[in-house]
């Protein structure tokens, strides 16, 4: 296929870019800056510089493409996190961002649109197992995701193609900002656990999400979870988060504590047993690394070898 991608560079698309250039599919990928597209020229893909906000201009940039896939996002990094400004700005991405893709899609005759989405959109469900039919929650940190999400559906029921939504979970892995920082905390022997320890977090590691995103291209329309075989609770979680990185976890928190941010932490203060079996049996995609234990154990073999080479 030929296939454009927004967000290439980012998290996701660091990973997404190399995996479906390897599957053999002719990819573009916006890029901002020079040296963005001088990266996405050593993966393999097409860079194009356009803006995520430009209709017009995506539109001439989708033509002859078979498939759109948005990785677009803003995440703040975690020293961020609680800045509404930056949420804005990630909304602005998700939102405005997605509807301009889908856009600018139809107007191109592009077939299918593959959109990223977060499984964090449940509600609580304790230690239940919880698949794509469970119930949802709007708070403020969601509404860009429902919109990038209501935009894909948008361009199914335009008669554009097929569209698929990607609920990913939290991620880990090498590129991904957030992993890097609680990595480099846990080797200060500083263990993070949101809300009960006893709760789960459902997790993904960028190679498999970027696996996840190539299967998309022959995935049945629909929204599917790409999550880990094995959802963690959020002790055992920190528990392989140290472990990776070879330092007991002096220091442990907030816990509970996390509660009082209210809806500024939701997203990460819940228990989130997510499951991917939707997704499996629909494409025949499997996680390379069935937990965040092996998940981690690989992030800190790629941070350390990073670490590593860099001392002089």
């Amino acid at each position: 296929m030929r296939v454009f991608i927004t967000g290439g560079t980012g998290a996701i698309g660091g990973h997404a870019v190399p995996a479906l250039v390897a599957a053999g599919h002719e990819v573009t990928a916006l890029a901002r800056t020079p040296d963005k597209a001088a990266a996405l020229e050593r993966q393999g893909a097409r860079p194009a510089r356009v803006s995520l906000f430009d209709r017009a201009g995506l539109a001439v940039a989708f033509e002859g493409h078979d498939a759109v896939v948005n990785l677009a996002t803003a995440i703040p990094p975690m020293s961020r996190f609680m800045s509404a400004a930056a949420m804005r700005a990630n909304h602005r991405v998700r939102a405005e961002g997605s509807a301009a893709v889908v856009a600018a899609a139809l107007d191109a005759g592009v077939g299918r649109v593959v959109q990223e989405s977060v499984c964090m959109l449940y509600r609580d469900g304790g230690d239940r197992w919880l698949d794509e039919d469970a119930p949802v929650d709007h708070y403020p940190l969601t509404r860009g995701n429902f919109a990038a999400e209501s935009s894909a559906r948008r361009f199914a029921e335009s008669g554009g193609g097929a569209a698929v939504v990607l609920r990913l979970g939290w991620f880990q892995g090498p590129g991904a900002e957030h992993s890097e920082q609680l990595f480099a905390q846990a080797r200060r022997h500083v263990g993070m656990i949101l809300g009960r320890p006893g709760g789960y977090v459902s997790s993904i590691h960028l190679a498999d999400a970027a696996s996840a995103v190539v299967a998309a291209l022959e995935a049945p329309a629909g929204t599917y979870n790409v999550v880990d075989d094995e959802p963690l609770t959020k002790r055992a979680y920190a528990d392989a988060l140290a472990r990776a990185a070879g330092a007991a976890a002096w220091v442990r928190g907030p816990g509970r504590l996390a509660y009082v941010f209210g809806d500024r932490l939701t997203s990460l203060t819940r228990s989130l047993r997510v499951s991917n079996a939707r997704f499996r049996a629909a494409t025949g995609w499997a996680p390379r690394y069935p937990s965040a234990r092996e998940g981690w154990l690989a992030t800190a073999r790629v941070l350390l070898g990073v670490s590593a080479r860099a001392r002089p």
